[in-house]
């Protein structure tokens, strides 16, 4: 398994009326996490689009268990658990703020494709092997599963104020 950690201030601008981090707001967070995590693995976004392959998402999962606001220091944790597979890899996230809560997990699955046709590629042998350190053989036995399940325990909106 992989893991990186990067943190963000939460910048006014990133709040809502209600003074929260606005949802849409994640998706970029999340965008941060991937591309800092493959730079300290040595691989770019930009050399891999130089090289006609891009990376879109093909599934985004967000689920909120706590507020952040602003001025928080938040930690977005990225975890890879399982290596990329076919055309796909599936990042997972999870985002804390400084007293160390969990406020938000998510997921982003994401798809490599030719920038020339659209087309989903395999996965390129450069990124296969900068990741293939992280992974045991046991790590490697299952595939990417479906959709995740809709959880069932989310917080009540209640659990939402100060």
């Amino acid at each position: 398994m992989y893991t990186s950690d990067i943190q963000i201030r939460v910048r006014y601008a990133e709040t809502d009326q209600m003074g929260y981090v606005y949802h849409g707001n994640y998706a970029a967070f999340f965008e941060v996490a991937r591309t800092e995590a493959f730079r300290q693995l040595g691989i770019r976004y930009k050399d891999l689009e130089a090289d006609g392959v891009g990376m879109p998402v093909g599934e985004l999962r967000t689920r909120f268990r706590r507020p952040a606001r602003y001025d928080d220091l938040l930690t977005v944790r990225l975890l890879l658990k399982q290596p990329a597979e076919g055309s796909r890899v599936l990042f997972e996230y999870e985002v804390y703020n400084e007293a160390r809560e969990l406020l938000t997990e998510g997921h982003t699955l994401m798809v490599f494709v030719s920038t020339a046709t659209g087309r989903p590629v395999p996965v390129p042998p450069a990124i296969a092997g900068k990741l293939a350190p992280y992974f045991s053989d046991d790590e490697t036995a299952g595939p990417l599963g479906g959709v995740l399940p809709v959880p069932t325990d989310a917080p009540a909106p209640a659990a939402f104020g100060k």
